[in-house]
């Protein structure tokens, strides 16, 4: 995530602010320019500039008075709703409280993804415009049966159980998981859209084979005998998680993931312009500049030499305060493979193995 300043007064927004909190004008972010606007109310519907020679007709969200939205939304646009929220096609009932915070914590988490999709140019539209190419969204609760999280062509179910810390860690814990969130849910079933959109819909399937194994084998089998016998003893050595060696699907979702947590994290550091220079002389492999935007960076091997090094820094920073570590994971460099594939393919790179 890149970092966001007010454009009155210069002071850093966080990318879920309604106001600035220190000139305390409106704010509403544009996925067109992809920065924030501030704002001195609204007339007929459009948002008033801060300044008079914005002529950028815009308007907000209508979810925006359910404080589930910030974004802003093109005057021209015959939707009410901007580019993430567009996506809905269930959310949970408003009236209950209980349901509208989770639904709340569900959009905060769901803008970020977007954020990243865009970022990455990836085609962005819903399955209500396209049905058969289309993303769509039911955010649901467990009210007369059991909620699966979980995608299918096109379509991503999300528990909003999942946006209750209680429930999430119990999940957790259940699942004997190193980490759980809900922004790792939305990048995990995305990454299940794009192998449709991505591999499935575009000739790619042997290229895919070749690293992350033949998705042809029984899902279901193979659910099963995981939940039944866990994962290989080994599995560290060549997965980035346990659930990613139950199917080649759920490495290739897994690893998207966290190709996702990859370079959204450096966009933050290289916005704040991190540099690890450890004070340690035994210590200097950790030595690193974030110097670029990692979403224009073509060579894999730039971001992972970057990667590394910042998530021993993060982790440190975590047990110093008492907490679990940021990033509970080592990258074995079959994984690195799979994530060079993604980059790749993301890149238009030639991917071939």
């Amino acid at each position: 995530m890149k970092l966001f300043t007010c454009a009155n007064c210069s002071k850093p927004l966080y990318f879920e602010n309604y106001f600035c909190e220190n000139c305390g004008l409106q704010v509403g972010f544009n996925p067109g320019s992809m920065e924030f606007m501030p704002a001195v109310g609204e007339e007929n519907g459009l948002i008033i500039p801060w300044h008079a020679d914005i002529k950028d007709q815009l308007r907000y969200c209508s979810n925006r008075v359910y404080n589930a939205c910030n974004w802003l939304v093109p005057a021209g646009e015959n939707s009410s709703f901007c580019k993430a929220c567009e996506l809905n096609r269930i959310i949970p009932s408003l009236d209950n409280a209980d349901y509208l915070r989770r639904w709340q914590t569900l959009e905060i988490a769901k803008h970020r993804l977007i954020y990243s999709l865009i970022q990455l140019n990836l085609p962005i539209v819903s399955k209500i415009k396209d049905p058969v190419a289309g993303l769509l969204f039911d955010f649901m609760a467990d009210d007369t049966q059991k909620v699966m999280t979980g995608h299918d062509e096109g379509v991503i179910t999300i528990n909003i159980a999942e946006a209750d810390d209680i429930e999430r860690e119990m999940a957790r814990r259940n699942l004997d998981e190193v980490y759980r969130t809900v922004l790792g849910h939305f990048r995990h079933e995305v990454g299940h859209y794009y192998w449709d959109r991505l591999i499935r819909d575009t000739g790619l399937l042997n290229e895919f084979r070749l690293v992350f194994g033949n998705e042809q084998q029984d899902y279901e089998t193979a659910l099963n005998t995981h939940y039944s016998q866990g994962a290989p003893l080994n599995w560290n050595q060549s997965y980035i998680s346990a659930y990613s060696t139950m199917h080649p699907w759920e490495d290739w979702a897994e690893t998207w993931a966290h190709y996702l947590h990859i370079v959204d994290t450096l966009e933050t550091a290289h916005a704040f312009g991190l540099k690890i220079r450890p004070a340690s002389e035994l210590a200097t492999d950790l030595g690193v500049s974030i110097a670029e935007n990692p979403y224009h960076i073509k060579d894999f091997e730039k971001i992972i030499n970057r990667w590394l090094p910042l998530t021993v820094a993060l982790n440190s920073l975590n047990r110093s305060m008492g907490l679990p570590d940021a990033y509970p994971f080592v990258i074995p460099q079959p994984v690195i493979q799979k994530l060079q594939f993604i980059h790749q393919l993301l890149h238009k790179q030639s991917i071939v193995a």
